[in-house]
This record gives C-alpha cells, sequence and structure tokens, in this order.
C-alpha cells in the first residue's frame, strides 16, 4: 500500500511521534509511507517526501512537525477538492492518514463520506477540545508549559504582594486552564464553559487576602468572557481580524480582567501571557507515548482498509471510532472545576 500522511492545522508537541510510529509500522508490513507537505496543500499540489526510515530517524523527542502544516482547507480553494482528489487517484494512494484537531477531523470526514477519499483520522491539539476521544497528544506538554510558569509566578507573587493573571490557550475550551490550574495550585480560574463575574472573583480574593494570604493567582482562558454582576458579558478579542476558519482572534482577556481585579480589590495585579510558547519544544514523556500508539492504530486502520475511522483513547485503550462522531467542540467537565474550588480561597 501507498500511505500518504499530513498534519494540518495549529502544531503541538507529539506530531513527529505520530509521523514515526505509523511510518514505521507501515515499513514493517512492508508498505510504503509518503508525508504531503503543508497539510492537505500537499496532496492537492503534489508535493511529497517517502518517510523512510532515514526521514524519521530521531524525531520521536522534537516539536513541530517534519513534513510542515497549514491549514489549506480544499473546500475552501477554487477546484481543491478536484485537486485533491486527482492526487489521490494519479499517484495511487491508498489511504490519507490526517493528523489534526477539530476542523481536520471534520474536513477528512467529509472527504471520506462525500469524495470517496479513503481517509482516516489522529486527534491532535493542545486544546483537547476534539469530541470522540477522551485525550488528544499535545495537550499533556501544554499543561505542563502553563503549570511550570504557575510555579515560577508564586515566587514572584509572594515577592511583590501581587495578584498574578495568566492567560493560556485553549480558545473556546478551558481544559489546559482548568488542569494546570489544578495542577499549579492557582487560586481562581476563568474558563470559556461558565461566566464567573468580576465582582464573585474580586470578592473570593478579598477573603483570601484578609484570612493572611499576601498574594493570589488566576488562571484564564483565551475564550473566556469577562462577566460581570449586572449581567453584561463579553468576549475580549485581539484585535478585529479572523482566522483562517472565519473564527474571531482571540487573545487580551487577561490584561482585560487583571485591569478589573485591581480596580476592584486595590491589589496590584499582573498579567502573563504564555501564547505559542506552549504549543513548541519538546513533548512529554505522557504525550510522546500517546502519539506514538495513535500512530500504530492509524497504521493498523490503513493496512485493514478501515477508512473514515479515527484513532481514539477511551480510558485506557486506543481504539476506532467513525470520524461521525467528530461533532463541534469538546467541552470541559465541570466536575474538574469542583476540585479546583476545593483549593480556592
Amino acid at each position: 500500500m501507498k500511505v500518504g500522511m499530513l498534519t494540518a492545522g495549529g502544531d503541538c508537541p507529539g506530531l513527529n511521534a505520530v509521523i514515526r510510529a505509523a511510518s514505521r509500522k507501515l515499513i514493517a508490513e512492508g508498505h510504503h509511507p509518503v508525508g504531503l507537505i503543508a497539510g492537505y496543500r500537499g496532496l492537492a499540489e503534489r508535493n511529497f517526501v517517502d518517510l523512510d526510515r532515514g526521514q524519521i530517524r530521531g524525531i520521536l523527542q522534537l516539536g513541530g512537525t517534519i513534513i510542515s502544516t497549514s491549514s489549506y482547507n480544499p473546500y475552501r480553494e477554487p477546484n481543491g477538492v478536484e485537486l485533491v482528489k486527482r492526487a489521490v487517484d494519479e499517484e495511487g494512494f491508498d489511504a490519507i492518514i490526517a493528523i489534526g484537531g477539530e476542523h481536520t477531523m471534520m474536513m477528512t470526514r467529509r472527504l471520506y463520506v462525500e469524495e470517496g477519499i479513503p481517509t482516516i483520522g489522529v486527534p491532535k491539539t493542545i486544546d483537547n477540545d476534539v469530541t470522540g476521544t477522551d485525550f488528544t497528544f499535545g495537550f499533556d506538554t501544554a499543561v505542563q508549559v502553563a503549570t511550570d510558569a504557575i510555579d515560577r509566578l508564586h515566587t514572584t507573587a509572594a515577592s511583590h504582594n501581587r495578584i498574578m493573571v495568566l492567560e493560556v490557550m485553549g480558545r473556546n475550551s478551558g481544559w489546559i486552564a482548568l488542569f494546570s490550574a489544578i495542577a499549579g495550585g492557582a487560586d481562581g480560574v476563568l474558563i470559556p464553559e461558565l461566566d464567573i463575574s468580576v465582582e464573585e472573583m474580586s470578592e473570593a480574593l478579598t477573603r483570601r487576602h484578609e484570612s493572611g494570604a499576601n498574594f493570589s493567582i488566576i488562571v484564564v482562558a483565551e475564550g473566556a468572557n469577562l462577566a460581570f454582576a449586572s449581567g453584561e458579558t463579553r468576549q475580549v478579542l485581539a484585535n478585529e481580524t479572523t482566522d483562517e476558519y472565519g473564527y474571531p482572534r482571540l487573545g487580551g482577556i487577561g490584561a482585560a480582567l487583571a485591569e478589573e481585579l485591581e480596580q476592584e480589590t486595590g491589589f496590584e495585579t499582573r498579567v502573563t501571557v504564555l501564547g505559542h510558547v506552549q504549543r513548541g519544544g519538546t513533548p512529554t514523556a505522557h504525550d510522546r507515548l500517546l502519539a506514538t500508539r495513535y500512530g500504530i492504530k492509524a497504521a493498523e486502520l490503513a493496512i485493514n482498509r478501515e477508512y473514515g475511522n479515527m484513532a481514539a483513547l477511551r480510558g485506557t485503550e486506543v481504539v476506532s471510532v467513525p470520524l461521525s462522531d467528530v461533532t463541534g467542540v469538546k467541552t470541559v467537565d465541570l466536575n474538574y472545576l469542583q476540585v479546583a474550588r476545593a483549593f480556592f480561597g
């Protein structure tokens, strides 16, 4: 079999581990893995590289992706779908393994259902917002980066008697914010799934300081709303432009929240924005292992011609689920928020 492999959407730690594992499995079974450069663009423009043993050697621990990535969507490009279909047929691809987030999985499902292209999905994203799987690879690394930042903010916050606000990624889900808040011992968290008013948070921080604490750490997800006791809520945007999918560019909630908290509490407040540092660098051991297991499963699905499916984690097992299970954004299980709240105040 000739199996194309691509990485699409935003990069994240662990992509190379998937590429390595899937390629090694395919080669061991006598098949031919091919890298499609820059996502579906590489397929449409026929920009390929053989993923032989030499190409994939030594990449397990590397961040990013050796085959590059893009947000190219065949359905939004002139003749994009036709170019992809012709490339699959004329280049003799028996399967396409697409490694990406929820947008990539939905696009990959459409290509299978509507165009008959033999696709297989692998869920990646630091946001952990892909439905159909318990966890995506890349998430654990992002949480570790955010937790390390909280640990460092503790010492500087205590030294200056400040409130520190840490803004993390996650788009419209609060997984990174909530998990890092729990792991880092933060004193408050703001997530998109549940509005908490500035006044409520300020009262909790004031009580905390009155009880003897001289600093506080607040973690806020970039997609969280700035909410007030009056019922007013607003989304804070980085600018007026949109991303490749037409969604608003998020960013700035940390600074907006810090300003409001300082006015309400009277405590000096500072903000730190982690940004893309959460997406880069070496993947954690957990992400390397999960990505490797996903890669092996994707290769097995290709070899068995089980198209239209995605590798997924259910409990402790890596299984196959239909790409049709990927619907929208997976929001946070609010039971985790109850765990976090036990330590606030």
